[in-house]
């Protein structure tokens, strides 16, 4: 390795260095803030509130849960040369939760706490990009073809087939109310998202959030946002249009105009 190349490797470094500790410092703020909604404004995707949640304060649930995501993202990255939005939304907030609740497994003083999230999420997220910039930029490209011929497809058989049963087996072991509803809200998503673990995330908080507090006004409102979630995220997929077609009927005009308007056609 010639002086040129270590110093690009050098430069790489300490730039993501910077990059991942500010990057991991607001991810890890914004998704302890979350807990904290309505009465203090939070910064996240709902989907990394639910991931969270789903592992129950559990440490090793946490490492294990980012590290399935970390891998696919390693691949992309080597492969391709760009991250995957699974290091912000899920390797970063769940590695930094991890980190802090090694010794101290109290959600409220840690999971919850933005300060302590901010600073541990800031850490891992410097490292994290480290890694992955650094061990992008020093693969030859006779490996990058490796990468993309073999991990990347490896990775996704994990995020799209390993992680939804682990997920769904996780949901029936809670309990009868959080299985159905994940079974339901998982062949949902899988339908209309392609993955099903946005819908055996959002089962499970609801079975749980009905199990411990009853159909109140908090779960009722859950579920009619996580209805129209569904509804509008098929509508915009174009999921009925396709439906009607597997069926062999015609599509109506006014529906294919209503498509073609919202898409700009």
């Amino acid at each position: 390795m010639d002086a040129t190349t270590t110093y690009s490797v050098f430069e790489i470094l300490i730039k993501s260095l910077i990059i991942g500790g500010l990057c991991g410092f607001g991810l890890g703020a914004g998704a302890a803030r979350m807990f904290h909604a309505p009465t203090t404004q939070g910064m996240g995707a709902f989907r990394t509130l639910g991931e969270l949640n789903s592992c129950e304060g559990d440490p090793a649930s946490h490492f294990s849960f980012g590290l399935g995501f970390f891998f696919n993202a390693w691949a992309s990255s080597v492969a391709a040369g760009a991250f995957t939005q699974d290091v912000d939304h899920r390797i970063i907030p769940h590695w930094g939760a991890a980190a802090i609740m090694t010794r101290n497994r109290n959600v409220a003083e840690t999971l919850h706490n933005p300060k302590k999230m901010a600073i541990a999420c800031g850490i891992v997220g410097a490292l994290v990009v480290a890694f992955l910039n650094t061990t992008a930029s020093a693969v030859p490209a006779s490996l990058q073809t490796t990468a993309t011929n073999v991990l990347v497809p490896a990775a996704n058989l994990l995020v799209n087939t390993v992680m939804p049963v682990i997920f769904w087996l996780a949901a029936m072991d809670a309990g009868r109310r959080s299985g159905f509803w994940a079974t339901l809200f998982g062949g949902c998503a899988q339908l209309i998202m392609g993955n099903a673990i946005p819908g055996l995330v959002l089962g499970i908080l609801i079975g749980k959030g009905v199990d411990d507090n009853g159909w109140n006004k908090v779960t009722k409102t859950m579920m009619v946002a996580v209805i129209a979630l569904f509804v509008l995220s098929g509508f915009f997929r174009g999921f009925d249009i396709k439906l009607l077609q597997s069926f062999m009927i015609g599509i109506p005009d006014w529906l294919q105009h209503v498509h073609n308007v919202l898409s700009g056609k």
